[in-house]
């Protein structure tokens, strides 16, 4: 039951902060003046981000326990925080 409960909670958690930061970076686009986005590349960004976050904080306040439960090494979550970063700076300019 953990388990299933656990997976509700991981889409609420992508669904909602997920269009929280698509919404605010959206927005700080327009102030900086781009008038189109690729839609893939900021959605892609913002859920490597959210990866991250997951595997190395959330997962461990949640309500599965079982096995598996560990940190991304720390090469791997700076190489996903960077490619994260690069996919977000080049979304507008990608058509």
């Amino acid at each position: 039951m953990g388990f299933l409960l656990e997976l509700v909670r991981i889409v609420v958690l992508m669904m909602l902060i997920g269009a929280a930061l698509s919404a605010l970076m959206r927005q700080i686009y327009v102030y900086l003046g781009f008038d189109s986005v690729n839609g893939w590349l900021l959605g892609v960004a913002i859920y490597l981000v959210l990866f991250v976050m997951y595997r190395n904080k959330w997962q461990f306040s949640g309500w599965y326990k079982g096995k598996g439960r560990e940190k991304l090494p720390r090469r791997f979550t700076i190489g996903l925080i960077l490619c994260s970063i690069i996919l977000a700076v080049t979304a507008p300019f990608v058509k």
